[in-house]
């Protein structure tokens, strides 16, 4: 049997929160910014996490480097190549701040509920 489902149930079933943190005059953090973080600690390196992510080495590198400056102390160390090569890893605030982002995501998406659902359903037929 067919997925019947229009266009409208398809947006509805994929509505999601998305969040953003703005720091006025220090940057802002979202889920671009947090998934880079999270593929820096999977892949040990800036640039293997923006081609995870389909973007520039330049842009990945500028981002990380953004991040540093936001939070005291930074949120990814960098190691110069050599033999083996560079490499870089989240710092303890690294993965603290996407840790929290994680969990402050989780809370808003379970206490909006309810509205987002009612917004979803709303939605004008596609």
């Amino acid at each position: 049997m067919q997925n019947r489902m229009g266009a409208k149930g398809r947006a509805a079933a994929k509505t999601r929160l998305t969040l953003r943190l703005d720091f006025p005059e220090l940057g802002r953090l979202g889920p671009g910014k947090v998934r880079l973080l999270e593929l820096v600690d999977e892949h040990g390196s800036i640039s293997a996490a923006g081609r995870a992510m389909g973007m520039s080495y330049r842009r990945a590198w500028q981002l990380a480097d953004e991040l540093n400056q936001t939070f005291s102390g930074g949120v990814v160390a960098t190691q110069q190549g050599g033999q083996r090569g560079g490499g870089a890893a989240l710092t303890q605030t690294g993965k603290d701040v996407v840790r929290a982002y994680r969990a402050i995501e989780k809370k808003a998406q379970k206490a909006a509920a309810a509205e987002i659902a009612l917004i979803a359903a709303a939605l004008a037929e596609g």
